[in-house]
């Protein structure tokens, strides 16, 4: 027993000993590591590039995708700001186009002219027949009748063609025929008028056909004015309608046909003035009877 504990108290002071050479070895050559040191430093410099490697890649992975996720919300609020800004700037441009139309009918309304004028705005428009017919917002209890013409700041656009209380609905005259026509003439300042009748409209063309119902030798030039005349008393003289396109003189060279392209916009109508010419035809029966 004596022995054993002899063996371990030697074993013990030697490991002191080495323990205290190592140290002191290691105090003396504080610039130079020792091989264990050295051993143990790159084993857990190895050890922690290991682990450093992925955590990296998972930290700047994260702060990639979350810098995505902001740059995503970001665009999108800049996307929906775009939005806004497009549909105030487009707001705002049928505003000053809503408004310089109602002042020009203020204008109609204001000035002197031979019938009374009743003021409407389209209510509805049937796609199918989108170059026949509108749907105004006025009708007999505001004096609308049958037959009245109908035109916008630009110009004529066609007729009254049925009457409720309160509403009335519009041929245009992209959709007349030979049955619905209209007395028109070239109107010139030195009085050399030219007469005819606007007959229909071509779809081909994307013009009213207009036919000179007077022989002559006059000649038509493209882009004057064909204005609405009083012949046959239906519709008051002088409503713009449109300007002449082109001219078609038939196979014997008797008659003309010339194209007109309206001056109004027939695919864009909102507001419109219904034409009473009731006022003006009183006036004329009474001068009649004073006559």
């Amino acid at each position: 027993m004596s022995f054993f504990r002899k063996k371990s108290l030697f074993i013990i002071l030697v490991g002191i000993i080495l323990l205290v050479v190592f140290v002191g070895y290691s105090l003396s050559n504080k610039g130079d590591l020792s091989t264990p040191e050295k051993f143990f430093k790159d084993t857990v410099g190895w050890v922690q590039n290991v682990i450093d490697q992925p955590v990296t890649f998972f930290v700047q992975t994260i702060s990639n995708i979350e810098d995505i996720k902001n740059t995503y919300d970001e665009n999108k609020l800049l996307r929906e700001k775009i939005a806004e800004y497009k549909t105030l700037v487009y707001e705002v441009q049928e505003l000053e186009k809503e408004n310089e139309e109602l002042r020009k009918m203020l204008d109609i309304v204001d000035s002197s002219r031979d019938f009374e004028p009743i003021l409407a705005s389209v209510i509805a428009r049937s796609p199918e027949r989108w170059l026949e017919q509108v749907t105004i917002n006025r009708g007999s209890n505001h004096g609308v009748e049958k037959n009245m013409a109908v035109m916008t700041v630009d110009g004529m656009i066609g007729k009254v063609n049925s009457v409720s209380t309160s509403t009335a609905t519009v041929q245009l005259i992209t959709g007349f025929d030979h049955l619905n026509r209209i007395s028109a003439t070239i109107s010139r300042k030195d009085g050399d008028n030219i007469f005819g009748l606007i007959e229909g409209y071509d779809k081909k063309e994307k013009a009213l056909i207009f036919r000179i119902i007077e022989e002559s030798d006059k000649k038509i030039k493209e882009d004057e004015l064909v204005v609405s005349s009083n012949v046959g008393g239906l519709y008051p003289s002088g409503l713009p309608i449109g300007t002449i396109k082109e001219v078609l003189p038939d196979q014997y060279g008797l008659t003309k046909t010339a194209y007109v392209e309206p001056t109004a916009n027939m695919y864009e109508i909102n507001h419109v003035i219904v034409v009473d010419r009731s006022l003006d035809i009183y006036d004329e029966t009474a001068q009649k009877e004073e006559e």
